[in-house]
């Protein structure tokens, strides 16, 4: 039977047969139009360049659009890391969610919210390297 070799409550158990274990689900939430701000918010994929790379390197991303964006006018582009200290939530928290339905709503910006991958199932300094995609 394996043995726990580190825990840090509510997040994060490591075993000594090198299992990880996530205590804290992130609870998901769909993309839509935000009813209070009418910013509009879609999943998209980021795969960088051209180079053919295992799926576990493509990373998700959201994207949010205010309301009333066309492609006639060019917006300002926000690009958004989350907090977590690069090991729990996630761009499809709520947390972050409604943050930048809100923020976008009132810069007019066009935000894009990154992903990256998080300790620790992915050692540090993925994250960092996950910016530079």
């Amino acid at each position: 039977m394996s043995q726990i070799t580190f825990e840090y409550p509510p997040f994060i158990r490591i075993y000594d047969d090198g299992r990880k274990e996530r205590l804290k689900d992130d609870v998901f939430v769909a993309p839509s139009v935000d009813p209070s701000t009418g910013v509009s918010s879609k999943d998209v994929k980021i795969k960088p360049g051209d180079v053919k790379l295992p799926p576990e390197s493509v990373l998700s991303a959201r994207l949010y659009l205010p309301k009333g964006a066309n492609s006639q006018y060019k917006l300002p582009l926000l690009i958004y890391f989350h907090g977590g200290g690069f090991s729990i939530d996630s761009t499809f928290c709520a947390t972050y969610h409604n943050f930048l339905n809100l923020l976008v709503e009132k810069a007019n910006v066009v935000a894009i919210s990154v992903n990256y991958r998080r300790a620790p199932e992915y050692s540090l300094p993925i994250a960092f390297q996950d910016s530079w995609t």
